[in-house]
């Protein structure tokens, strides 16, 4: 039996529901979807953990210079 993604809403988005980013961190490769898009096989954005780690180190790293 194959796990099913577990989606959750960042903490970053905005409170209209329809304009969320959802993560998915329990399967072996981090995905990424836009929640309007969750019917019917939404595009997903997929990144190993430690590229994905990569990725947020360097948004916090340019979050510090601006």
């Amino acid at each position: 039996m194959s796990e099913q993604p577990n989606y959750r809403k960042s903490s970053y988005s905005g409170s209209d529901n329809d304009a969320c980013v959802e993560v998915a961190d329990n399967m072996p490769r981090i995905m990424v979807r836009d929640s309007k898009f969750v019917e019917g096989g939404s595009p997903e954005i997929t990144a190993s953990p430690a590229a994905w780690t990569a990725f947020l180190d360097s948004r916090v790293k340019l979050a510090d210079t601006i």
